[in-house]
């Protein structure tokens, strides 16, 4: 099975943003959750990153109400630059201006209504323009090397096809999760037969687990357009998925990587302590503070 052949490299990626975070209240109360951060740095700003280090350079945010710190965020902060000029700080002022490349430009569009996230990437089809395009979920916290999407869009550029990626989870787990079906063409790479959205363990078809990491050719958008509500009543991207199976062929990835669930307080927790403990100025003494509270502990215990 095959579909169009893209020859260009993936230049677009899509951030579906609008949620409201309610798992964070109070502290999304009147801030994006994709602004909460990880050590010093907010979760959509790794998320840009992955994608700018895959060679894509129009990052897509499909936004909502309350979002307009993320806009604030990756525009030039005229006020802020002026006063590290004044003050001779280099350093702060090479790090404020490297959040947004010259070369990277960014583009927004609200989603009117929550309605799940495949009606989140319908909104950016006209903006995807019928190109090959990425989806990164700022929720999901994937650290890789190479980054996780710069894995993913090589295997696009072989393949042809649209790539998402998978890891194992507790069989227990497979009501939170796309979980997908599929024959295995290599160790880290199947190709997908079925998809069903957040399944019952007993009905699961496996324990593989879509993370939130796509690339998808635009043959997706006539798709998710043509499905009913899905789980939860929402428009679901797998549903689109699932129909594209009987079009394209579609590769589930075992991605080389650790991902962190910072969709939840224990992730975000977790996010912040592994990459506090690899932070080049912080690192050394932050380990050095979690051991002393080890031993604090462990003697309390005992």
């Amino acid at each position: 099975m095959t579909g169009k052949r893209f020859d260009a490299p993936i230049q677009k990626a899509v951030f579906p943003v609008a949620g409201l975070g309610t798992r964070f209240l109070p502290a999304t109360k009147a801030s994006p959750k994709e602004m909460l951060a990880v050590v010093d740095k907010p979760l959509i700003q790794y998320a840009v990153e992955e994608a700018y280090a895959a060679g894509i350079r129009e990052m897509i945010f499909v936004t909502g109400r309350n979002k307009r710190a993320i806009e604030d965020h990756f525009d030039t902060a005229c006020e802020l630059e002026a006063e590290l000029v004044a003050g001779g700080k280099a350093e702060l002022m090479a790090l404020v201006q490297s959040i947004k490349p010259e070369d990277m430009d960014c583009v927004y569009i609200r989603q009117p209504r929550a309605l799940g996230l495949g009606h989140a990437v319908l909104c950016a089809e006209r903006l995807v323009r019928g190109e090959p395009f990425a989806v990164l979920l700022a929720d999901d916290l994937m650290i890789g090397e190479p980054p996780i999407m710069q894995q993913m869009t090589a295997l696009f550029a072989e393949h042809q096809c649209s790539v998402l990626a998978v890891q194992e989870v507790p069989k227990s787990e497979t009501h939170r999760y796309g979980i997908v079906k599929g024959d295995s063409l290599t160790a880290d790479l199947l190709a997908i037969r079925g998809l069903v959205e957040k399944p019952r363990p007993d009905v699961a078809p496996s324990n593989l687990a879509v993370a939130g990491r796509y690339v998808l050719t635009p043959a997706i958008f006539d798709l998710i357009r043509k499905q009913p509500r899905g789980a939860g009543g929402e428009f679901q991207l797998t549903d689109g998925i699932a129909a594209l199976l009987g079009a394209e062929q579609v590769l589930a990835y075992r991605y080389h990587g650790t991902r962190y669930d910072c969709g939840s307080k224990l992730g975000l927790m977790q996010a912040c302590v592994v990459l506090g403990q690899t932070h080049p100025e912080l690192g050394r003494d932050f380990t050095a503070w979690l051991q002393s509270r080890q031993a604090i502990v462990a003697a309390t215990a005992g």
